[in-house]
């Protein structure tokens, strides 16, 4: 099971509970130190998104409650709320953009160790078959380069 704790007004949580609907509108505006109503107006406004329970109460994540903190933050620095949207806007997508390139980054380790130190072939000049090591480039005779990497 999953555990997350409450220090002061800070939320620790392991990663798999960070978007976890944990807390209900009271506590959420108790751990971002805001009115239950401008979480409610946050809400419509979009800058936040609880998810629902039972398609009516709202439910906020820890991940949730930092975004609270930040849009105050934001808000007392003096940004508009559009801004702020927009801030937030991105640092989600750099987010997911992040955790895209995480997954194709531990695809193409496990194609590599899958492929188990293969070797890369290329035709020489007189079209004898040529060994490179890995990051190797052929000496090139022509333009016309041909290369085969075995499957085994």
């Amino acid at each position: 099971m999953d555990t997350y704790r409450i220090r002061g007004n800070v939320v620790e949580t392991d990663e798999t509970q960070r978007h976890a609907p944990l807390f209900v509108i009271s506590v959420a505006a108790e751990l971002a130190d805001l009115h239950p109503q401008t979480l409610r107006q946050y809400d419509r406004m979009g800058l936040v998104t609880p998810r629902r329970q039972g398609g009516r109460h709202r439910r906020y994540s820890p991940y949730d409650v930092e975004q609270l903190r930040q849009i105050q933050q934001l808000s007392q620095e003096g940004v508009s709320l559009e801004g702020i949207r927009r801030i937030i806007e991105l640092q989600n997508r750099v987010e997911e953009l992040e955790a895209e390139t995480d997954e194709l980054r531990s695809q193409l380790r496990a194609a590599e160790q899958s492929l188990g130190g293969s070797r890369v072939f290329a035709v020489g000049p007189h079209g004898d078959v040529v060994t490179l090591a890995r990051g190797q480039r052929p000496r090139a005779s022509t333009r016309e380069v041909v290369l085969w990497r075995s499957g085994r």
